[in-house]
């Protein structure tokens, strides 16, 4: 079968020309089409006070995302909590530290930020045991983060911000329009059995990116046809390239 279509479950990149999409449409005649398949819901604040969050109580901040920064400075804004210039905050990555200044003048704070992994970021924030922390995170933030952090002995309480749902997608695509379906999380593949309950795989090339969203698709009975990272395929483009080259030789030798 030939690739003619395939869905991405992200946001379409600023400029796909300056992509590896761009490329794989000319080298393989195939179209990429870009949908979310996930929407972000508020906590209110008023769910927060119910369990017992009080911001001012406080002194540092755990970030692991920017959309936790987003939802962190939203429901201070909602409890009308002036955020003092004390705060002191702990982000996942200097890209995430920096989009702060969205919010703070970044000079002015005390920010400090790991080298990507969450071990790194602890290992600062043990030379800050005396910090009250608040973990600002989504509904299905990864049991493993809490883990470690209580491993650490750190004070810190967590505080679900924002809730990770399905997109209504039945109005805005035609899942039968497609050859590949990737995707990036477990709650991608709910989104996708929640607005496609009769979706049947068939001759469906399904692709996933991250060990729990690759055991997610199996685990709904799908089909696992593309996997990254691997040892050859890093990300998910990568891997893409890899099952597109690999069908364009079976097509030759049909």
């Amino acid at each position: 079968m030939k690739i003619k279509s395939i869905l991405v479950s992200q946001p379409k990149p600023a400029d796909i020309s300056k992509t590896p999409f761009a490329d794989m449409s000319k080298k393989y005649g195939v179209n990429f089409t870009f949908e979310k398949f996930i929407k972000l819901d508020d906590v209110t604040a008023s769910e927060l006070r119910q369990e017992h969050i009080k911001l001012p109580e406080y002194t540092a901040i755990i970030l692991t995302s920017r959309n936790a920064i987003d939802h962190f400075f939203r429901v201070a804004k909602e409890m009308r909590y002036a955020v003092p210039e004390s705060l002191k905050y702990f982000c996942i990555n200097e890209s995430t530290a920096l989009y702060l200044q969205r919010y703070v003048q970044y000079r002015k704070r005390k920010i400090f930020f790991g080298n990507q992994s969450l071990n790194d970021l602890i290992d600062i924030m043990k030379k800050h045991k005396d910090e009250k922390y608040l973990y600002c995170c989504s509904d299905i933030s990864s049991d493993s983060t809490l883990d470690l952090l209580t491993a650490a002995k750190l004070n810190f309480t967590k505080a679900v911000m924002f809730r990770t749902v399905p997109a209504d997608l039945r109005e805005t695509i035609k899942i039968e329009d497609y050859d590949v379906l990737v995707f990036f999380s477990p709650m991608g593949i709910q989104s996708l059995k929640v607005n496609f309950p009769d979706f049947v795989q068939g001759d469906v090339a399904i692709g996933g990116f991250g060990t729990a969203t690759c055991n997610a698709i199996t685990e709904a009975g799908f089909e696992l046809n593309i996997k990254a990272p691997t040892q050859t395929a890093h990300s998910m483009t990568m891997a893409i390239e890899e099952f597109l080259a690999a069908e364009a030789k079976k097509s030759k030798k049909r």
